[in-house]
């Protein structure tokens, strides 16, 4: 799904919510949930957009209404040393899509 999709769709009130993946490198991804579905944004040309920080993000989105909106982290420790293996649940906070200043 590219920005003009996403804005139809949350306008129409398709959208479900948004998470703000961030991976390693300083890279931030946004899933939409659209009709319970994950889809990554992507840019014009089908490639998956890499934002730059949450409030990149937040600029981004400023056209759209207000959405459920989280920040998501992956779990590091099962790359760490000597901490227990199994499931670990990545961490979900909860983030406000307008500016904070």
């Amino acid at each position: 799904m590219n920005l003009p999709q996403l804005l139809q769709h949350a306008h129409s009130g398709q959208v479900d919510e948004l998470n703000l993946i961030s991976i390693e490198g300083g890279i931030y991804l946004l899933e939409i949930r659209h009709n319970d579905q994950p889809q990554l944004l992507r840019d014009e040309q089908g490639k998956t957009l890499r934002l730059r920080s949450v409030e990149h993000a937040r600029d981004l989105l400023k056209e759209l209404p207000a959405l459920p909106f989280y920040l998501i982290h992956a779990v590091v420790h099962e790359e760490m040393c000597g901490l227990p293996a199994g499931p670990q649940q990545r961490l979900r906070v909860p983030i406000s899509m307008a500016c904070q200043w």
